[in-house]
């Protein structure tokens, strides 16, 4: 087995990275104040696409090189946290019919708000599902990766 794969076929990730940026750039400096849930869900649906793809090439990358694979799941730990934030900060947002701003004992509470907005909710629980068989809570919950910088 080699210890260096093939090229991709196509490369995508430098446009998703282009889009990002364009979008930033776009929408933000004209932009609302306030982040809208469905940017934030959009968001949201960006980071577990990330988290899927560093999880992939934690699994092949770490089976033949031990060092850069522990880099590799340290960065898709850190990329479930940010998508979790992403998860509260939604919730925590301004809803889109009446622009109340959630409660923070509701919020607390995790009540839920019914579809269709909860499909952020779906696919987080989807991943979480994931997160918890692949990572520990200790990892989960530690501000430290573990790993040293040189």
């Amino acid at each position: 087995m080699s210890r260096t794969a093939s090229p991709p076929a196509q490369d995508f990730v430098p446009f998703a990275t282009a889009a990002l940026d364009f979008h930033r750039s776009l929408n933000i400096p004209g932009g609302p104040l306030v982040t809208t849930r469905a940017e934030l869900d959009t968001l949201h649906a960006h980071l577990v696409s990330l988290h899927g793809l560093f999880d992939a090439h934690a699994a092949r990358t770490g089976q033949l090189v031990s060092v850069e694979g522990d880099q590799l799941r340290a960065t898709r730990t850190r990329i479930w946290q940010a998508a979790d934030h992403i998860h509260a900060a939604y919730h925590a947002a301004p809803r889109p019919d009446s622009g109340e701003v959630p409660e923070r004992e509701g919020y607390q509470a995790g009540l839920p708000e019914g579809a269709p907005e909860l499909t952020i909710c779906q696919r987080h629980q989807r991943t979480a599902h994931l997160v918890r068989r692949r990572t520990t809570p200790a990892d989960l919950h530690s501000p430290f990766t573990g790993l040293v910088r040189r």
